[in-house]
């Protein structure tokens, strides 16, 4: 066990957080996504695990050392419900939250169709899979920097 982290972050998980650079993406998915295969395409190229979590869980605790990038609209995207792409499921709706508390502030979800959500997550920097049941629980988080406190203004968003 560490100080300070959350103990959902394993050292396999701590390591891809950590190598990934401004601009990487992630995905957190749920249990019915083609995890491996989707990893194995991937900048690690092999499937990260948080087991026995949901996928809100899993976001709070990669959230809670990953800095969402601030220089795009998007840093956050969800699956989209086919057919129902306004629709947002629970799992979704509490994910959200953690967002928005890891962030301090509203960050909403983008909305991505399904089998684009596959062909981003196939170009992601790694895959984290979750022990989330209900459907629709994945996610795209590209990472953002941390700028150290003397850094001039302008290159903050």
């Amino acid at each position: 066990m560490l100080k300070n982290v959350d103990p959902l972050l394993n050292a396999d998980v701590l390591y891809a957080l950590r190598a990934m650079g401004h601009g990487d993406e992630l995905i957190i998915c749920d249990a019915n996504f083609p995890a491996d295969s989707v990893a194995r395409a991937t900048v690690l190229g092999k499937l990260l695990r948080i087991d026995g979590a949901d996928a809100p869980r899993a976001v709070r605790a990669v959230l809670s050392v990953l800095p969402l990038d601030t220089f795009v609209d998007d840093p956050a995207l969800r699956m989209e419900v086919v057919g129902e792409p306004n629709t947002i499921p629970a799992v979704q709706r509490e994910a959200q939250a953690e967002v928005d508390s890891a962030e301090g502030r509203n960050v909403p979800f983008h909305s991505i169709e399904r089998f684009a959500f596959y062909e981003r997550a196939r170009k992601a920097y790694c895959v984290i899979a979750t022990g989330e049941q209900r459907g629709y629980g994945c996610f795209v988080f590209k990472k953002g920097v941390m700028l150290a406190p003397d850094a001039p203004r302008e290159t903050r968003k």
